[in-house]
């Protein structure tokens, strides 16, 4: 009876070994090919949404007799004219190269020190002839000395020191997202790279004038007003380098 009920078991083994083994080279990755060529929502998952600000669309005028033969139009940009960016949508890289460095030492030493007292008072400068005009009391009966005596001294030390290095050499292309009144842009601009489950994001936004775009369309960080730039990722590594919530815990349950 054993045995019987044993080969269908085997039997449905083998057969769900045998339909798994279609789709082991898939799930492991052993034989991996390429994907084909197809851009939509699905395969770049990325450019399923784009909503991006963009200048109101400038309606162009028929063209009339001789103007339909010309190579240029309003919507084209002509061939020698400033290819920088002034516009709401238009691009510009940023140049993002830091070296900062920074060293400061400081030391303070501080010491204070005081004493007061008060003494006996007399009476014009008699101490004795009291004792004589108080009935019962003699000359050695009276206090000498200081009544009170104060005294008091303080003294810190301190010092530290800090040492900085910094560098980043990075570009980023922008997109100017606002024009304010007084023609400067405000830009905007962020790059994400994603390598074995680890994903680097670059963001960076501020202010700028026109004039101080170079003619091949970049600028450098430092003429940005109001630059914000943060340089960051997420993922395997960078989760292992974070503190864990324990050690956050622990450190508000023990204030030492």
């Amino acid at each position: 009876m054993t045995t019987a009920f044993a080969r269908p078991s085997v039997l449905m083994l083998g057969a769900a070994l045998a339909l798994t083994a279609c789709d082991t080279a898939d799930h492991f990755d052993r034989d991996p090919q390429p994907s084909p060529i197809v851009v939509d929502g699905q395969t770049i998952p990325e450019v399923a949404r784009v909503q991006v600000p963009m200048p109101a669309v400038a309606m162009e005028p028929p063209r009339r007799g001789s103007a339909k033969a010309s190579l240029f139009s309003a919507r084209s940009q002509p061939l020698f004219a400033d290819q920088r960016a002034d516009d709401i949508g238009d691009i510009v890289t940023v140049v993002i190269s830091i070296d900062d460095r920074a060293q400061l030492r400081n030391s303070t030493d501080r010491e204070r020190e005081g004493a007061s007292s008060i003494g006996f008072p007399t009476f014009f400068g008699y101490g004795a002839k009291i004792a004589a005009i108080l009935p019962g009391i003699s000359a050695a009966d009276l206090p000498s000395g200081d009544v009170v005596e104060i005294g008091s001294a303080s003294e810190a030390s301190g010092s530290g020191a800090i040492s900085r290095n910094e560098q980043i050499e990075l570009k980023v292309a922008a997109l100017v997202i606002d024009k304010l009144p007084n023609g400067t842009l405000v830009v905007a601009g962020r790059q994400e790279i994603m390598v074995n489950q680890e994903l680097r994001e670059l963001r960076m936004a501020g202010i700028v004038r026109p004039a101080d775009i170079r003619d091949d369309n970049t600028i450098s960080y430092d003429k940005i007003a109001e630059a914000r730039i943060a340089y960051g990722g997420r993922g395997t590594l960078s989760r292992a380098q974070e503190r864990s919530y324990g050690e956050d815990a622990m450190d508000v349950i023990l204030p030492y």
